[in-house]
């Protein structure tokens, strides 16, 4: 069997996502990067992992990586100055390319053939994980589902996740995704 290292958030389009990939006939392994998300609502890190296990995950690794991501990633940001259009702290931006590296090390590790990721296929954030993982890993393949999947709505994807029993805290009327870290937030709908 095909194994992928998934790159889970444990919202909406990642729990698709795992469901998604079984259905291609990959063994999905998921990577949960403490980034320092705070996660809120009393949820944490091992309410994640159960979610992704729910969702049809055979193997989840969680990796705080918080300390590289201060150092390695914030504080240089600061040093440089690194604010778009004068507000945007690039929170989201700045994580990507290590979330991107431990999902390279971490396909190595487990033997896998391919990452994915959730990242939509409008922004660029998947340019940050696809381009970083083509560098460390150029024959890795890169799956990206939400460029692929027949899904046209987040209510879609909610319909999906209820018809397979996958847990998710999204609604119709509250569709909203937060991408949260140490650094900042980010609300998408």
């Amino acid at each position: 069997m095909k194994k992928v290292v998934l790159a889970y958030s444990g919202g909406l389009d990642t729990s698709c996502i795992v469901r998604w990939l079984k259905e291609k006939g990959y063994l999905v392994i998921c990577f949960i990067a403490d980034l320092g998300q705070g996660l809120g609502k009393g949820e944490d890190l091992q309410a994640i992992e159960d979610r992704a296990l729910s969702a049809g995950a055979s193997k989840v690794y969680i990796k705080d990586l918080q300390d590289e991501f201060i150092n390695d990633f914030i504080i240089p940001a600061l040093k440089a100055n690194a604010i778009y259009e004068g507000k945007y702290l690039l929170a989201t931006a700045l994580g990507r390319p290590l979330i991107a590296k431990y999902l390279v090390q971490i396909a190595h590790k487990e033997k896998a053939a391919s990452v994915a990721h959730g990242c939509t296929g409008k922004g660029n954030d998947q340019v940050r994980i696809e381009v970083t993982a083509g560098i460390l890993d150029p024959a890795l393949e890169i799956i990206a589902p939400v460029r692929e999947w027949e899904f046209k709505s987040r209510e879609e994807e909610i319909e999906y996740c209820h018809k397979h029993n996958i847990p998710i805290d999204v609604t119709k009327k509250k569709p909203y995704s937060i991408d949260r870290n140490i650094w900042g937030v980010s609300i998408e709908a």
